[in-house]
């Protein structure tokens, strides 16, 4: 186990803390595992450096002297930067979580934490972006380019967000199996799901909309009791469904 752990590839990481015993932290651990760490001290100098797409993974506060993380994941995902994120804070409510997961970061770790916990959850998000894996999925009319996050319909690119994209690229992986909201809350956005809320149905009703807008054809459908289906054999689309 050791050896596979050491042959893990070398990552540029940037951190973007304010508070100096955190930030010192953070970066020891990072750099004991052999990665290349960069500092920022505030959310103005982390939005400047994160804007040079040169980094691997971006390790992210919430609380900023001059802003805030959630400002900071947005602006850097509306320039089209797609750099891993993971969010660091010291708030534990679900409504945080989720809302640092809306605004395009692909993981959530609450303060305090251990190096364990956190070179887990990097390690965790790298396999999933990682570039080596596959370059391309795709079903139908419908192709998605995992280098560049992209998904196109009959040529046309659809444009999706962070979240819509990673729910997409986890259907496809599974096609043709029925997944439960529970399942898609802790592979896609590493959360557990509470039944009480509309989360999930939420972003497949945004997915299923913007498939819609360039395809014929209903390739999510939903599984009374039980959760949703990626079929890859596709019926026309039925407008009654939602």
């Amino acid at each position: 186990m050791t050896a596979s752990t050491d042959e893990k590839k070398a990552m540029s990481i940037l951190v973007v803390e304010d508070d100096p015993t955190v930030r010192t932290l953070v970066k020891a651990i990072l750099e004991h595992k052999g990665n290349t760490v960069s500092i920022a001290e505030t959310a103005e100098k982390g939005e400047k450096l994160a804007f040079s797409d040169e980094f691997d993974m971006i390790v992210l506060d919430l609380r900023l002297p001059d802003g805030n993380g959630y400002d900071v994941c947005a602006n850097i995902r509306e320039q089209g930067i797609v750099t891993p994120v993971l969010v660091l804070s010291a708030e534990h409510e679900t409504d945080v979580k989720i809302k640092v997961l809306n605004v395009g970061a692909d993981d959530y770790l609450t303060k305090p934490f251990n190096s364990e916990e956190l070179m887990a959850r990097i390690d965790a998000i790298a396999r999933r972006s990682s570039k080596e894996l596959e370059k391309e999925l795709s079903c139908g009319d419908m192709k998605v380019d995992l280098i560049n996050r992209q998904m196109t319909i009959k040529g046309h690119e659809v444009p999706l967000t962070n979240n819509e994209f990673n729910l997409l690229v986890y259907f496809m992986k599974n096609r043709d199996k029925v997944i439960s909201q529970e399942e898609l809350a802790e592979n896609v956005w590493d959360i557990h799901f509470d039944t009480q809320t509309n989360y999930i149905n939420v972003y497949i009703s945004y997915l299923r909309k913007k498939i819609r807008e360039y395809s014929e054809y209903e390739y999510i459908e939903t599984i009374r009791k039980k959760g949703f289906l990626f079929n890859s054999h596709s019926s026309k689309s039925e407008k009654q469904k939602s």
